[in-house]
């Protein structure tokens, strides 16, 4: 089993919706990863802040400031050993209390060394 984390650097004043929002039109926060080399166990998440904002009757589920998201691998049997690369996507949506920025998707690549 092999874990890493990934730090996400959100700017003052700017919060992303959590992974898991209380609203269908909220976009989520989410970290996938290519099926190779590695197999992806689970992807853990830090528990998200309840906020007021003025466009919801109700708290938003999200993420502010600095904060990690750990992911958990396992190498399958055929797994070549060696360096490799894990390539993987972050979504998420930038916003402020009254705007948000268009929806991003970046690509995330962590070196690995297979044993």
């Amino acid at each position: 089993m092999f874990a890493t984390k990934v730090t996400v650097q959100l700017r003052n004043g700017y919060h992303v919706n959590s992974n898991t929002p209380a609203d269908e039109y909220l976009i989520p926060l989410r970290l996938t990863w290519n099926a190779s080399p590695l197999q992806v166990v689970d992807v853990a998440y830090p528990k998200p802040r309840l906020e007021n904002y003025s466009f919801s009757t109700k708290p938003v589920s999200v993420f502010t400031g600095d904060f990690d998201i750990v992911s958990r691998f396992k190498a399958p049997p055929n797994s070549p050993q060696g360096p490799s690369v894990l390539v993987g996507k972050l979504r998420y949506q930038a916003c402020t209390a009254t705007a948000c920025l268009a929806p991003k998707t970046v690509e995330v690549r962590l070196p690995v060394h297979i044993q």
